[in-house]
């Protein structure tokens, strides 16, 4: 009888009813205690409207995120489109041609340079009249080509380039919005400290198009 007394302290007269029967007959009821004396959430209409309302805020919240994710990442893939676009358009004349490369100023140098673990950049052609700048989409710095095992070149992408000497100090120079790469000196080009940006827009990288090293890219023809 303790615990019908406890019920009725609770102020529950029915769940003391209930357990006091219980314990006369020596057996505890079927439900748990604690449904005697709060009512189940399942069956609150209150409680329900609000887990309804819960979980419809928490679905536009996701939704709302995953909207601005593949918005910046459209952006950012329109970003990297438009400065691909940009090459192709303005080295269209020099895909198949290494002669129109020479005629307009560009000329080989370093050979094919190949990764140092993996992938390849290829020959650079470079317009050393270009190294002081200006930065400007249309006119890269170096064409570079593919060797190929008949002997003709392949124009594969470009590459950016500036002298550190032609900018201010702290400089932090773009190419369409894209970071140029600071390369120090002394380094494998006999170069003196230079910014860099490759662009692969004749040929697929697979790890983007402005990673220097493309594995898609080979020397082995040279």
């Amino acid at each position: 009888m303790e615990v019908a007394r406890i019920a009725l302290l609770a102020g529950n007269s029915d769940s003391a009813q209930v357990l006091a029967r219980a314990t006369r007959f020596g057996r505890c009821p079927s439900r748990p205690l604690v449904s005697y004396f709060r009512q189940d959430p399942k069956e609150n209409p209150k409680m329900k409207k609000l887990s309804y309302l819960m979980m419809l805020l928490a679905a536009l919240a996701l939704g709302s995120f995953a909207l601005a994710k593949q918005k910046t990442q459209s952006q950012g893939q329109a970003d990297q489109d438009k400065l691909v676009e940009i090459v192709r358009s303005s080295t269209a004349q020099y895909v198949d041609d290494v002669k129109a490369a020479t005629a307009a100023g560009y000329g080989p140098a370093l050979g094919c340079v190949s990764g140092p673990d993996h992938g390849a950049m290829g020959i650079h052609y470079v317009n050393i009249t270009l190294l002081n700048g200006p930065i400007d989409p249309t006119h890269p710095q170096a064409l570079i080509y593919e060797p190929s095992s008949n002997g003709q070149h392949k124009l594969v992408g470009v590459e950016f380039i500036i002298l550190a000497s032609a900018l201010p100090p702290n400089s932090a120079p773009q190419v369409e919005g894209h970071l140029m790469v600071y390369v120090d000196g002394p380094n494998r080009y006999g170069l003196p400290p230079f910014y860099e940006l490759h662009v692969w827009a004749w040929r697929d990288n697979p790890q983007g198009p402005f990673v220097d090293w493309n594995d898609h890219v080979s020397c082995a023809a040279e």
